[in-house]
């Protein structure tokens, strides 16, 4: 007889049931909501913060249909858009700059799924609607930035080593050492070879000076363009976080581009402007001993004195700081708006970390009574924001910059400067924007023709193969509502290809379904008994159903491992069709097979549909 034991027929019923759970989030659909997350990275979620929220909503009379909190903040959903932009509106207002609200879309799942852990697929942008960009990164300014680097680097080597030299400066991607002695220009040449095996050193003449000139090699250069990429791939992260967006995908496309996508995103103008902006902090000290208005009017022309460059404050007059940068946004751990408590003017609070506390105190210890230059850049733009007179040593590492023109200026700041720096500009190149409607059509016809497909399916393999077909439906509906839940549990992003793999996973199984009735079919024509059929069937097809599929699972992963985007959207759902088609068609349809025949020791005929001897 063919019957599985107990434990068996026990596990495929937990699988199914787990199943049933994981997916059933899927059809409770989305609502408009709310999310509150702390403004500071260092500030931590507070249970107390959700019992604020709902006094908030009960005073302002606004009514929500669920709220809770989880790891990223407190979450509010409601009936409709009106609603949530009136209650997003008044929690930053009562809120204050401590915290952001941002906008977001949440499931309608009961608690009691959300409980365990049970989650819908995130939609991608062709189904949800949201913003997509395209970003290109300027390489030519990481190269220029890490050859500036290493201009305070040698200054620090050659003092080290006490080896003289006349000046250190830079020209496009080299830096350029000058020496009056040409023994140590040699000695500077061997420390220097030693020190940065990643640098071509060329030695010339020029004048009265001996030149040494370091250029970045093509390894080195690589590297520094592979990193600037990562880095901003990194910050993009950090930034999108802050603005509340579920599951973005941000993903390199060639050598300098990066793509970024935000599904659901109803704040459009808001999420181009924090990620087209490159902020970056630099603190550097005035030149007080050449600021005459003669040198600063000339500063203006482009004819700066060595070593200096001239920008513009807030209000438009030059200031002339020094090349040489005390510290950059690379310290920073932390960053929030605030008031200044005696003037009332908005400000950014800095929190540095160890090292640059150190630098921070050292440099405002030796250079009391001088000014000191906050300079925020901006694609390529340089302004002074600040420039303060050190009254005195600053140390423990916090730091409070002025200059702010108002509030949302602070906190638009404090979130660049805390998600990080962008280790070279990017620009958008490309914009384009996907309705929440054509999102939903997308999704009404990816749906449908799954739909279509499965009933068509369906009423084929109950016509052909009568009972054994029938079973092979109820198997293939397990393995659809299987791949589902292993898409939910892996809170995968479900895009357009992802549905055509899905309507191509339910073709691709029921082959598996076929082979094995056939199989059975052979079975009763070579004359054995039906539940020898039945045994014979299921073993002898399977080597068949596993090498077919095994082919298969190998361009599944080749896709997935040389693809990008969507391609690789599609390899993931391919790939786990595969694995639950196969658990579907030879296990669950045998269980269900064994429990309508199994049990019958005298068994004449099963209903597989017309058998023709040959």
């Amino acid at each position: 007889m063919n019957r599985y034991p107990m434990w068996k027929n026990i596990f495929i019923a937990i699988v199914i049931l787990i199943g049933f759970i994981y997916t059933i989030p899927n059809f409770f659909g989305e609502s408009p909501a709310v999310q509150i997350t702390p403004a500071k990275n260092s500030t931590k979620l507070d249970p107390a913060l959700l019992g604020q929220v709902e006094e908030i909503f009960k005073k302002e009379n606004i009514q929500y249909d669920g709220i809770y909190l989880d790891a990223r903040g407190v979450k509010a959903r409601f009936a409709n858009t009106d609603t949530q932009i009136k209650a997003k509106d008044i929690l930053q207002t009562n809120l204050g700059n401590d915290y952001t609200v941002a906008l977001n879309l949440l499931s309608r799942s009961p608690d009691w799924l959300r409980s365990l852990g049970a989650k819908p697929m995130y939609l991608g942008l062709d189904l949800r609607g949201g913003v997509h960009f395209l970003l290109q990164v300027d390489m030519k300014a990481a190269l220029d930035k890490a050859a500036e680097r290493f201009i305070g680097d040698f200054r620090t080597a050659l003092r080290k080593e006490r080896i003289s030299y006349a000046g250190v400066s830079r020209e496009g991607q080299t830096v350029q050492i000058r020496f009056t002695d040409a023994a140590q220009l040699e000695k500077a040449q061997k420390m220097l070879s030693k020190e940065y095996p990643n640098l071509t050193l060329n030695d010339s003449a020029n004048g009265e000076y001996k030149v040494l000139t370091a250029s970045l090699n093509a390894v080195e250069q690589k590297r520094i363009q592979d990193f600037a990429l990562k880095q901003n791939i990194q910050t993009l992260h950090n930034r999108i976080n802050e603005l509340g967006v579920a599951e973005p995908i941000i993903q390199q496309q060639g050598a300098d581009r990066v793509v970024v996508q935000l599904p659901g995103v109803q704040d459009t103008a808001k999420a181009k402007e924090i990620l087209g902006r490159t902020a970056t902090l630099e603190i550097r000290l005035v030149d007080e001993d050449k600021s005459d208005p003669l040198t600063l009017e000339n500063a203006e022309k482009g004819q700066a004195p060595v070593g200096d460059e001239a920008f513009k404050d807030r209000e438009g007059r030059p200031i002339l700081v020094k090349k040489n940068v005390v510290l950059t946004g690379d310290y920073i751990t932390d960053a929030g708006p605030g008031v200044n408590s005696q003037t009332g003017q908005s400000v950014v609070n800095v929190t540095l970390d160890g090292r640059g506390a150190r630098v921070f105190q050292q440099v405002t210890r030796d250079n009391v009574g001088k000014r000191m230059a906050i300079l925020l850049i901006e694609k390529g733009n340089t302004e002074v924001i600040t420039a303060p007179v050190i009254n005195e040593e600053i140390g423990g590492g916090r730091v409070q910059i002025s200059g702010m023109a108002n509030t949302q200026e602070a906190t638009d700041i404090s979130l660049l400067l805390r998600a990080g720096a962008l280790a070279a500009p990017m620009d958008i190149i490309e914009e384009r924007t996907v309705g929440p409607s054509m999102g939903q059509d997308n999704i009404n016809r990816g749906v449908h023709s799954t739909l279509w497909g499965f009933a068509a399916i369906a009423v084929m393999m109950a016509i052909y193969y009568v009972a054994f077909g029938t079973v092979s439906v109820v198997a293939l509906a397990i393995n659809l509502l299987l791949l589902v839940a292993i898409l939910s549990m892996l809170q995968a992003t479900l895009t357009l290809p992802g549905l055509a793999a899905i309507a191509l996973a339910l073709g691709m199984a029921i082959d598996a379904n076929v082979l094995i009735n056939e199989r059975v079919r052979e079975e009763l024509r070579s004359g054995n008994t039906p539940q020898a059929s039945i045994h014979a069937g299921y073993d002898r097809a399977f080597d068949t159903i596993l090498d077919s599929n095994i082919t298969t699972m190998i361009a599944g992963l080749a896709l997935f491992m040389f693809g990008t985007g969507p391609i690789k959207g599609f390899a993931v759902v391919h790939v786990l069709g595969i694995l639950t088609s196969m658990f579907s068609a030879v296990v669950v349809s045998r269980a269900i097979v064994n429990a309508i025949y199994g049990y019958r020791r005298k068994l004449t005929k099963i209903s597989i549909g017309q058998i023709y001897k040959a």
